[in-house]
């Protein structure tokens, strides 16, 4: 159990491991939360790897205060933030990071006005804020926490109970709050994934065992048989060669002791130190002017393999040496999602691919990286993915470059905005007529249902075929030819000249031109390509413009 009066640096990153490891437990759990039938509910998935990127960024610091602390956990949190949860996420550390930054240790009373702050931060962030998602319940637990915290300001026990109580409480609301949620019978995957860390925290506050700890979410879903549902970063460097490697076949007698001993030793000789693992097999990083050193110290544990020494200082100097280079006008960066989308892009001249499929959002950091390299003055980004559009915002923000992210929702609206820019017209010009390209394009989508389900009136089973208009269910029969056809006698309308079928890589390419055949049989005024996509999940992607 920790103080109750205060937490020093300690208790809160035992408090955050265990809030992640607690999350991960339940990962599949909160996924299940999702509001439509379709086999890409990754809340919980992109909730938990940014937990696990920010738990990786304060487990691999020595600690030194509280302050010191969060200022890491906001980093690997903003580094690994995974789609609208995972940011959101992200910037709820944030802010709890920044009202935190100067304590040596934290009290009820200023934890609980962190938490406020990171329920401000996230709000700001969402460009157009909807109550009855995770918002909604990080901001309504903050205030019930600031209220506990000034009637009782030394019991954490006391405000970590209030936090779930209160929490719990709104969690249910949600479900009030949104008509998609309402229909569904579910609570908000992502209020229920911020529920899951902070029930973490309270286990270690009230000294109980993770592994005993069980977390009732039976009443999440209350339909009967509805839904259940890097180096270039571093400003300066101190120490020339980053070290890697593993020490394995362990020598007897070594614990996790001399693991700790050996982390230590470390650290007086560099930075960015990493010593993780057990008495079985430990992983090594650290940045050193003297490698060697290094090496003489983990011979002393055990023998060592996978070894790794680069000099960042020629690193460095590489960088420059092409970032020196002339800067083309414009660059494009996509996010793409099949190999067959990858083609298209390429030939298209989109600069760098961004590997983001239904069921695995990119990060933050990954999304910098793909903008990092375009040699590009302008570079506009294309997310083709509701759920990616926040982070690419974000990346766009950490950039030095004039970046500009497109509100693109899908591939297909993705290639019409590619094939609308122009190089010889200005940033704002090419924004809009690739934004009006975009827009104009309407999208069919086939896939299946991974459960039971009632929605508009449809009775859905598990391994039916479904349809999607423009991201809405509105199909729902036993074969994806049929599926597709009944689709597009909802989408295509007169004034409609061309029809695009994208098969997955679950669909056999004869398969996908019957599909074909049928369209153009049935809209002769239209022109009906095909290409292969090779997406998952989805067996067609149809566009239509």
């Amino acid at each position: 159990m920790v103080n109750q009066s205060s937490l020093d640096a300690v208790s809160l990153r035992e408090m955050i491991n265990a809030g992640a490891a607690l999350l991960e437990k339940n990962r599949e759990a909160v996924n299940a939360l999702n509001v439509f039938p379709v086999p890409d509910g990754d809340t919980g998935t992109n909730m938990s790897m940014t937990m696990m990127s920010a738990v990786r960024e304060i487990n691999s610091k020595e600690l030194t205060s509280v302050g010191n602390l969060v200022e890491d956990l906001s980093k690997g949190a903003l580094r690994g933030a995974r789609g609208n949860s995972g940011v959101i996420l992200s910037q709820l550390y944030r802010g709890f990071s920044k009202a935190l930054a100067d304590k040596e240790s934290v009290t009820p009373k200023e934890f609980a006005h962190a938490l406020k702050a990171g329920a401000e931060t996230a709000y700001k962030a969402v460009m157009k804020p909807r109550e009855g998602t995770i918002l909604t319940v990080a901001r309504v637990i903050a205030d019930d926490a600031v209220r506990q915290a000034e009637m009782a300001p030394d019991d954490f026990k006391a405000l970590m109970q209030v936090i779930i109580t209160s929490g719990e409480a709104i969690l249910k609301k949600t479900q009030e709050m949104l008509p998609a949620l309402t229909q569904a019978g579910v609570v908000d995957a992502g209020g229920r994934g911020l529920l899951l860390i902070y029930t973490g925290y309270q286990a270690i506050v009230n000294g109980e065992r993770l592994e005993d700890l069980t977390v009732d979410m039976s009443g999440d879903s209350k339909a009967d048989d509805g839904f259940v549902d890097d180096h270039d970063a571093l400003e300066e460097i101190n120490f020339a060669y980053c070290t890697e490697f593993f020490i394995q076949e362990i020598k007897p007698g070594v614990g996790d002791a001399d693991i700790a001993s050996l982390r230590r030793k470390f650290s007086r000789i560099g930075d960015c130190v990493l010593v993780v693992g057990d008495p079985s097999l430990i992983k090594v990083h650290l940045h050193t002017n003297d490698p060697g050193k290094a090496l003489q110290h983990a011979l002393l544990l055990g023998e060592l393999n996978e070894l790794k020494i680069d000099n960042m200082l020629q690193q460095r100097r590489d960088l420059d040496a092409k970032k020196a280079k002339e800067l083309k006008e414009y660059g494009i960066v996509s996010v793409s999602q099949g190999d067959g989308f990858d083609e298209i892009f390429k030939d298209l001249g989109v600069d760098s691919l961004v590997q983001g499929g239904q069921t695995m959002n990119p990060s933050i950091d990954d999304l910098k990286k793909a903008i990092d390299s375009v040699n590009a003055k302008n570079i506009f980004v294309l997310p083709n993915n509701g759920n990616i559009t926040l982070a690419a915002q974000e990346a766009a923000k950490l950039s030095d470059k004039n970046v500009t992210v497109l509100p693109t929702k899908n591939v297909a609206m993705g290639i019409a905005a590619v094939v609308a820019f122009q190089s010889d017209e200005s940033p704002e010009e090419n924004f809009k007529r690739m934004n009006e390209a975009a827009q104009k394009v309407r999208t069919g989508m086939i896939t299946y249902a991974v459960r039971d389900s009632d929605l508009e009136g449809m009775h859905i089973k598990e391994g039916s075929i479904i349809g999607l208009n423009n991201g809405q269910v509105t199909v729902n029969c036993d074969a994806t030819e049929e599926a597709a056809i009944l689709l597009m006698e909802q989408i295509v309308t007169e004034d409609d000249g061309l029809i695009t079928v994208y098969y997955g890589d679950q669909t056999e390419k004869s398969d996908a031109q019957k599909v074909r055949d049928k369209l153009e049989e049935l809209y002769p005024d239209c022109d009906v390509e095909m290409h292969r996509g090779g997406q998952q999940l989805y067996f067609y992607i149809l566009s239509v413009e």
